[in-house]
């Protein structure tokens, strides 16, 4: 495929995709209308410069190349006219590639006119609904359409046939930490598991969690258990221990006179209801001796 040009006219490439009259294909003697089905050169097709997907698996594109060298391409492509016979690829460059190495000069297209918004929302929609796609990359894509194509969640759902739930859960699994999300896109996890751990908000766990997923091959089911115990350990707060009175002066006189009656270390404690306690400490069993000797009345 070729490589993208500049508009020689000099004017912007909406105004010449949008207005029929700049519509300069329609003057040449072989041109290709507008939102009609013709086969054209694939060396006037240009790449689509907003195709979300980066990657194409080679083997999967060698054998559609060898199904196109038996069957032809089945379903045409989509493209925008560009001007000059030359094109650019709204969906289908899977195909066009493949048809590249099946050998082919020309191929089947649908053409129409859209502008850079419409170009964009096309391919990420098309892309969307592609089998093989993992979770992060649809996620992704629908957050391109929210944010470079101004749609909310709702709008997205309606271009992409999913209600809003849908598009909502798939837009949380960019909040994952990036190691659970590259274990969901590389299929370690499922999206189930992914959608278990995004109830808990402490980062680290959900790595903790995502460690013990994969080191011990846990179903959906027993994550999803690990998950209710966290939130619950999380729920349960520890107790705080009764706030004491505050010691009165009168308590501290006290306390200090009996320390020196006794010379033992004395300890009074007491609630707000004026309840409490006296703790008197010994050293043996002499000095507790000596203690009950100071407290029992002398003898008559």
């Amino acid at each position: 495929m070729s490589n993208p040009r500049k508009n020689a006219l000099g004017r912007g490439l909406s105004a010449l995709l949008e207005n029929a009259n700049t519509d300069i294909t329609n003057t040449a003697p072989e041109a290709k209308p507008a939102n009609s089905t013709s086969e054209i050169l694939i060396s006037q097709i240009q790449a689509n410069p907003f195709q979300p997907r980066t990657e194409f698996e080679e083997t999967a594109l060698q054998e559609l190349a060898e199904s196109i060298k038996v069957h032809g391409v089945i379903q045409p492509i989509t493209v925008r006219k560009m001007g000059y016979d030359m094109y650019q690829i709204i969906s289908g460059e899977r195909r066009t590639r493949a048809s590249i190495l099946a050998g082919l000069s020309k191929i089947p297209a649908y053409i129409r006119v859209a502008n850079d918004q419409e170009m964009l929302e096309m391919a990420l929609i098309e892309n969307i609904q592609r089998e093989e796609l993992n979770p992060i990359e649809i996620a992704l894509s629908y957050k391109r359409l929210m944010e470079e194509c101004s749609l909310k969640q709702d709008e997205v759902g309606d271009r992409v046939g999913k209600n809003r739930s849908t598009v909502t859960n798939y837009l949380r699994l960019l909040k994952l930490p990036d190691s659970v999300q590259l274990a969901l896109k590389e299929g370690k996890i499922t999206m189930g598991h992914a959608r278990a751990i995004i109830n808990i908000d402490d980062a680290k766990k959900q790595e903790w969690m995502l460690e013990q997923m994969l080191a011990n091959e846990l179903s959906v089911r027993h994550v999803e258990n690990l998950v209710r115990e966290e939130q619950q350990k999380a729920e349960v707060k520890p107790s705080k221990p009764a706030a004491k009175a505050p010691k009165t002066e009168a308590f501290q006189q006290v306390q200090h006179q009996l320390s020196e009656r006794f010379n033992s270390k004395i300890s009074i404690k007491a609630d707000d209801k004026g309840r409490g306690s006296i703790k008197i400490t010994f050293r043996s069993q002499a000095d507790f001796q000596r203690i009950v000797d100071l407290i029992q009345p002398d003898e008559m």
